[in-house]
């Protein structure tokens, strides 16, 4: 009888968990048993595994096989252990020394030629590969870019079965020559965000749009088709600062789950940019699939932005997925396969007509067709805990004939990105030691401690006792307070940043 062990990793969300992939050889009835809760796509390794130990050259052991992924209560998914179960096969059979294997993590899929195939979420499976002591990991050779941006990991590449044999000490007759397999999937092809010197006018939503980049606040812009809402809120990540490294690590590692990544350039350290259209569905949204789920629009937007243009035509059931996401910054998917847990602490924009017509906010509305009853219903689709949750609520008004023909134009991205990454260096002097990075995660009552000059929560307060701002738009306003005062490099709020704040609060307020 004769035993191989070697390792693997499972993806349960970006998390990854270290598995023992051991196979038993017994002088019995030729059979091969795979255990561990496999997924179907894992279950049809069983034969991608035979026929390319065949391909390679290498004679099938005629005996009865049983692997197991240990440990055995974890369900385990996708075809990225294949390689691992060949090497626990064939070192169980003696063709590969056994010694040290069980050290040895590997993560690629196998072809029927033998030809190692890339697999997705490379990069946090090999981080977790080597958090938990196994530093060295075996890819596809169409893997290797992305796994050696993992620090200190010993990554060794291979092209086909063969050459994982001879880099663990086998002997092969004959090494097939093959070509390596390039990564099948294909990053994201995103558009270009512009600079803000292209936008004419529109001080107001201008301001709006620097307060939300300095604090991580998210935005509503409403006004009339045409007005410059998109342009605007497109132009949201190029005054955002570059990710820090452990950011960087973050939205990577998801956009390599959702093989959207493309390892040539490195890391992602730009904060990334989704625009879904309305049509997409929950799952294309929040995440979704068979098995386990994998990350949707709003992961794919963690530490950047996601655009929601022309909101009230977004299905109810879309709007309000991102309910626990804005509060919570993860998304927990669950599914028969098990739960997976994605970050999702992006910035929101929400772009929006006053009407369905468009012209209710032009004109005193008196070019607006629609009946007071299709306005209540139209943007009443952006329900009142959603727009509770959504701090800045700007009206963007038609450009006016002055700001067309003004010969001088706006600032561009690059300065107002400079005055950005000085207040966001302030707030996160602030709030050094504290489980936040920005205004906009900050409990209200650790800035209501610290706002206790003179009469500075009084306008709070009076909207509070009004009705117009629940207790949460209270804690959002403060939070927006911060902001202003962090882009005028003071110390803390005073009363006139809470006007201003409160102002950029409730301006949007067409419930």
């Amino acid at each position: 009888m004769g035993l191989g062990t070697t390792a693997s990793v499972a993806l349960t969300g970006l998390s990854g968990h270290l598995v023992e992939v051991q196979a038993q050889l017994a002088a019995s009835v030729p059979g091969f048993t795979l255990v561990g809760l496999p997924d179907t796509a894992l279950h049809e390794s069983r034969e991608r595994v035979r026929a390319a130990v065949l391909s390679t050259g290498i004679k099938w052991p005629h005996r009865k096989i049983t692997v197991n992924l240990s440990p055995a209560s974890l369900r385990k998914s996708g075809s990225s252990f294949d390689v691992a179960i060949a090497v626990a096969v064939l070192a169980g059979d003696g063709t590969i020394p056994g010694a040290g294997l069980d050290r040895v993590v590997h993560l690629a899929e196998l072809g029927l030629d033998g030809r190692l195939q890339p697999v997705r979420g490379v990069l946090p499976a090999v981080a977790a590969a080597v958090e938990a002591g196994c530093p060295d990991v075996v890819v596809a050779a169409g893997d290797a870019e992305e796994a050696r941006l993992v620090p200190g990991a010993r990554v060794h590449a291979a092209a086909t079965l063969a050459e994982v044999v001879l880099l663990h000490g086998g002997d092969l007759a004959e090494l097939p020559e093959l070509d390596a397999v390039r990564p099948a999937r294909q990053p994201v092809v995103r558009r270009s965000v512009g600079d803000l010197s292209e936008v004419v006018g529109q001080a107001q939503a201008r301001v709006a749009l620097e307060i939300a980049a300095a604090g991580g606040h998210h935005l509503l812009l409403v006004g009339p088709p045409g007005a410059g809402k998109t342009m605007l809120a497109a132009r949201l990540p190029g005054i955002l600062p570059d990710l820090t490294p452990v950011e960087a690590v973050e939205v990577t590692s998801v956009h390599s789950v959702a093989g959207t990544f493309d390892p040539g350039n490195g890391l992602l350290t730009r904060p990334p940019f989704e625009d879904p259209h309305h049509t997409a569905t929950p799952a294309a949204i929040v995440g979704g699939g068979t098995g386990l789920a994998r990350p949707g629009a709003v992961s794919r937007a963690h530490r950047g932005v996601l655009l929601l243009d022309e909101a009230p035509e977004f299905p109810s059931r879309v709007l309000e997925t991102l309910r626990q996401p804005l509060e919570q910054g993860e998304l927990v998917l669950h599914r028969a396969g098990g739960a997976a847990r994605y970050p999702a602490r992006f910035q929101l924009v929400l772009a929006a007509n006053p009407c369905p017509c468009g012209m209710a906010s032009v004109n005193k509305g008196l070019d607006c067709a629609c009946t007071p009853t299709a306005k209540r219903r139209y943007f009443g689709r952006l329900s009142g805990p959603l727009l509770d949750r959504v701090d800045l609520q700007v009206d963007v008004h038609p450009v006016t004939r002055a700001e067309r023909t003004a010969r001088t134009s706006g600032e561009s991205s690059v300065e107002v990105a400079r005055r950005v990454a000085e207040a966001r260096a302030l707030a996160r002097e602030r709030l050094a030691g504290t489980p936040w990075t920005t205004n906009a995660e900050v409990s209200g009552r650790w800035l209501r401690d610290r706002s206790r000059g003179p009469g500075v929560l009084a306008p709070i307060e009076q909207m509070v006792d009004r009705g117009v701002l629940s207790l949460r738009g209270a804690d959002r306003v403060l939070r927006i307070a911060w902001t202003v005062a962090d882009l005028a490099g003071r110390g803390s709020p005073t009363r006139e940043d809470v006007s201003l704040a409160v102002t950029m609060r409730t301006r949007g307020n067409h419930g």
